[in-house]
Formats: C-alpha cells, structure tokens, sequence
C-alpha cells in the first residue's frame, strides 16, 4: 500500500517527529505471516529508510516461530478484525501458537479486541462505531489471556483503565496512542477520526487519561495508520480505520512536559527507555555500548501542528492547529538528521533485527 505509504515517507515522517527508530506491524500486503514474505519485505525497504527499523510477524497458527523470531522485534496477535486479513482469536490456536514464540523470548503485542463481541452493522459516525467495538470487547480480550500471566505480552493501543489495569496485574506491558487520550466520539465522529479499537466515551477516555498522569501505562505507541485523505473522504463505513501518528506523538507529548502535564521523566520512559527495553534494542538510554540515538528539544520553541507542513502521505492530521514542541535535533547512531528543525541527513537506517 505503497500509494499511502512508503518506508521512506513514513521514516520521514518519524524522524522530524524526534523518533529514530520504528516498528513496523505485518498487517500490509502481503501479509508478514511467513519467514519467506519476511525477507521479501526486509529486501524491499532496505536503503529506504531515514530512521532505524524492525519489522514484525504475525501470529499465525503454525508460524515458525524460532526460524522468524531472531529477524524481528517482536509477533503481532490480532484477537480482532482490523486492516489486513491476520485475524487470530481461537483459543487453542492462540496457546499453541504464543507458547511456541514465548521460548524464543520474544514478546508478543496484542490487539486485544475480542472478536466475537464486536459487530458489523452499518456505521454513520465515531458513535455507530464504538457501538460495533465495545469496550467490553476490549476487557474480554484481556481476561482471556489470563492464562499467560507474567509471559512477554505488551498490549497494544488500550482505551480505557480497566484494560490498563488488568494487563498490569498480568505484568503485561501497555501501550497508549493520544487519539484515545483526546478525543471522543460526540466532539470527533467524522472518518477521520475511526480507528480500531475506536475512540471512546468522555467518561472511558477521562478515565484513562487519568491512569496516563498516574503513571499507570508502559509506554507511547503511535499506531501510525496513514490512510489518504481520499480513503477517509469516503462515506464512513467504508473509511478504512486508522489515524497518522508518528510525526506528531512525541512533540505533542513533549508540549505536555512544557507545560507541566507530565515530567519529562515519564515522557523519556514512555518514549524511550521502555520501548527499548521491551523489544529487545540496544537503544533508550544515554549509555556505553547504546545506540547514539538522540532528539534534541527546545521547550521554549514551541509551535501549532500545521498538516501541510508534515512529511507523510496521509495528507492531514487530526492534531492540526494543536501546540507541540518538534525537535531541534536528530541523532540516528551518531549521525545528525535533523540540526535547526531542518533535515540534513540521508537514508541511513537499518534493520536491527537480523540480516536475512
């Protein structure tokens, strides 16, 4: 899906953003389900990319998971439909399946959206499709996978506390993406605003925001979905879901330092040293034998997220006009991609997880 997004226009994207390193799900065309389709696509993007890059594999029944594991950063579990047709929610295939990855030592990320409790009538706006996904889906997702406490499971984009809270009591790591900290269906119910698990009730949201200042949550994800702005000018149930994130996260999240919301500890941690951690990189902190990986910010320069000004092919944003603080500086192991807010660099990324 090249027509919406390429390795280079979405590393672009990444590293004026202050992200030097990406991971990519396998939910693009051809799917990511198979050792062979894995290195097709790491020969593909190779040379491609401005930031560092991992590429993950899908949960499938039967995956071999010790051939594929030492080239990627991690498995991805969808328990609920979503882009691409790599749906995994029986529970027999889930525990042969992730019992299988977990020797390997590799951490599995979930979408944890119960299937069987999501439904497919016919959508108008955000609220018709928080009624298809409900957050019941979600929790039911979580409890199901009970059975794997304490094993390598990080879950993915979570809407609301009660999930956080139970993936945390599992010692599961979360994530959050800010379009589930922010927005709410009765104030942003048009297309460009759907995407899975979908945005939530006021009252959901407020209280998960709650659990993100309280510290509750392991990290910041993106969930970069970069649909046109032609995909989303459809009528909204055939929008595809999904919002573009990787440019705006980190110079919305380092606003939030600015202006004292979180600690610029919690902001390094969510989105730096816990990632780094979780999926196994040599990045994250500012140490001997770490990637010199850096982003350099200025918190008096702060400015309004201008859409026209952004390096994806998405073409827009929903964060458009919002307060951020993008970095002066850009440091990819060592070497400077962004010096003055100006790009400066080349295509020097590279996959860190296995050569082919």
């Amino acid at each position: 899906m090249t027509e919406k997004e390429d390795f280079s226009s979405g590393t672009n994207a990444a590293v004026h953003g202050g992200v030097t390193c990406v991971l990519d799900m396998p939910n693009t065309i051809p799917p990511v389900t198979d050792a062979d389709t894995l290195l097709e696509k790491k020969a593909h993007v190779k040379g491609r990319a401005y930031t560092d890059y991992g590429l993950f594999a899908a949960v499938t029944p039967g995956c071999n998971a010790g051939m594929i594991a030492p080239l990627v950063p991690g498995f991805k579990l969808f328990m609920g439909s979503t882009t691409g047709k790599i749906l995994l929610n029986d529970d027999v295939e889930i525990r042969s399946s992730l019992n299988g990855i977990f020797k390997t030592g590799r951490r599995v990320s979930v979408h944890a959206e119960d299937e069987r409790m999501i439904q497919k009538e016919q959508e108008k706006n955000c609220r018709d499709h928080l009624r298809n996904r409900p957050v019941e889906a979600e929790i039911g997702a979580l409890k199901r996978l009970s059975r794997f406490k304490g094993m390598k499971i990080n879950i993915c984009h979570n809407t609301n506390a009660e999930s956080v809270s139970i993936a945390k009591e599992l010692g599961f790591t979360t994530e959050v993406a800010l379009h589930h900290l922010f927005f709410e269906p009765d104030r942003c119910s048009a297309s460009e605003y759907k995407v899975n698990p979908p945005i939530r009730n006021a009252a959901v949201r407020d209280k998960l925001y709650k659990s993100f200042i309280a510290g509750n949550i392991s990290m910041f994800g993106s969930d970069h979905a970069p649909h046109t702005l032609a995909d989303k000018s459809q009528d909204f149930d055939s929008a595809p879901s999904g919002i573009p994130g990787v440019e705006t996260t980190i110079p919305i999240v380092m606003n939030m330092v600015r202006k004292n919301t979180i600690p610029l500890t919690q902001a390094v941690s969510m989105g730096s040293e816990t990632p780094a951690a979780s999926f196994a990189m040599k990045k994250g902190k500012i140490k001997e034998g770490y990637d010199a990986d850096l982003a350099v910010f200025d918190m008096r320069k702060f400015t309004n997220v201008d859409e026209r000004r952004l390096h994806s092919k998405a073409g827009y944003s929903p964060y458009d006009g919002w307060e951020a603080v993008f970095p002066e500086m850009v440091i990819v192991r060592g070497e400077v991609q962004i010096d003055g807010g100006e790009f400066c660099g080349d295509k020097i990324g590279e996959d860190i997880y296995g050569k082919p």
